[in-house]
């Protein structure tokens, strides 16, 4: 009998997680608009499971011009009523009045010079940061990282980007790869 891979425990009970874990989960990502996309998502789960996010993912990436910044940034209050009737994606006003205002001021950093990459890969240099869990619970829900980029995406005027948010953002950009040992995926050190 052949050996499946082992993934982390949270990944393994359902097959919507496979490809997600497999593919994105941990991954270092650095390009800016995916990296969007992934606070986007992270900010539209606060409250749901990850599983109802995956489900609804292509669904929101159309409704949300493919999170493409520039375009969620001229979205009006009318293209917002209608985004509230659509049954594809979460529509709680508050997150989705966040994401339009979390892309004017994605934008107004790139004016001043910053890319979102650079902005928030600066608070570890760039480089990944390999936990060592044995269980997936021993992962934390927020650090002292995840609270200072909590409050330094408020002070450039992001909205719903509290610790909890900031830390799971971390993970699924590979900032913070939170595979545990057990886990083909995770990262040697």
């Amino acid at each position: 009998m052949l050996k499946t891979k082992e993934r982390c425990p949270w990944a393994e009970s359902d097959s919507v997680f496979h490809e997600y874990h497999d593919t994105e989960w941990g991954v270092p990502e650095y390009a800016s608009r995916k990296m969007f996309e992934f606070l986007c998502l992270e900010l539209m789960q606060a409250g749901l499971s990850w599983r109802t996010i995956l489900l609804k993912r292509e669904s929101m990436q159309k409704a949300f011009a493919q999170f493409e910044p520039k375009k969620i940034a001229r979205f009006s209050e009318a293209k917002v009523e209608k985004l509230l009737l659509n049954p594809g994606i979460i529509r709680n006003r508050l997150k989705v009045n966040a994401i339009v205002n979390n892309a004017k001021h994605y934008l107004q950093l790139e004016k001043q010079g910053s890319n979102f990459s650079d902005f928030i890969w600066k608070l570890t240099d760039g480089k990944l940061i390999v936990n060592r869990w044995k269980k997936q619970e021993q992962a934390p829900s927020s650090t002292g990282l995840s609270d200072e980029m909590s409050k330094m995406l408020k002070a450039y005027g992001f909205r719903f980007i509290g610790t909890t948010i900031c830390y799971s953002f971390m993970q699924a950009i590979g900032m913070m790869d939170d595979h545990v040992l057990s886990c083909w995926r995770r990262e040697t050190d």
